[in-house]
């Protein structure tokens, strides 16, 4: 009898954890947060820049403090070819700075990646949130839908909608990373 109580208990966990443990498996930006900063790290890099040759007018920038944080930065600019010659010089921060701060209104996506990990759905207790700004909207990942009076799967998605955004953006640096003489 104790044995089957045990069973139907083990399985009533199993059935509450089992879609989180799905939804983090389900990541993709951690082992992309990864490779980009192993990259930067191998280059003594602490910013870097690329177009975004899928968007036409985009770029992508980040900001790399070892260990703390990554910052990334995607949105289109009025004038490219001025980006394009920050790239050309080598200005990664000058470019992060301008499409943090001149981007075309409405297109910029920010990412604030605690830890450069990658973007964590639900952290630890007391431990710092990531966030996305998308346009007009903030999204920050603290594991507290209910705060933000929204359903765990409305929460759920917003994570998974981030995320593939952003392992995008990460992939369009890892790839230019790996292919500039940097």
């Amino acid at each position: 009898m104790l044995s089957r109580l045990a069973g139907v208990v083990l399985s009533f966990v199993a059935l509450v954890l089992a879609p989180a443990a799905v939804h983090a498996q389900d990541a993709k930006s951690p082992d992309q947060a990864k490779q980009l900063t192993q990259l930067l790290d191998a280059k003594k890099l602490d910013a870097f820049a690329a177009a975004d040759k899928e968007n036409p007018g985009s770029f992508i920038a980040t900001l790399y403090f070892p260990g703390t944080q990554l910052l990334v930065v995607c949105a289109k600019y009025s004038v490219p070819t001025m980006v394009t010659d920050l790239i050309a010089k080598k200005d990664y921060r000058g470019v992060y700075v301008e499409l943090s701060s001149a981007s075309v209104p409405g297109s910029k996506v920010f990412v604030m990646d605690t830890f450069g990990d990658g973007l964590v759905a639900k952290p630890a207790e007391n431990a710092p949130a990531d966030s996305v700004e998308n346009g007009k909207t903030q999204a920050t990942f603290d594991g507290g839908w209910k705060k933000a009076k929204i359903s765990e799967a409305d929460y759920m998605k917003a994570f998974s909608d981030a995320d593939a955004a952003y392992a995008r953006m990460l992939a369009v640096l890892i790839a230019q990373l790996k292919t500039s003489g940097t």
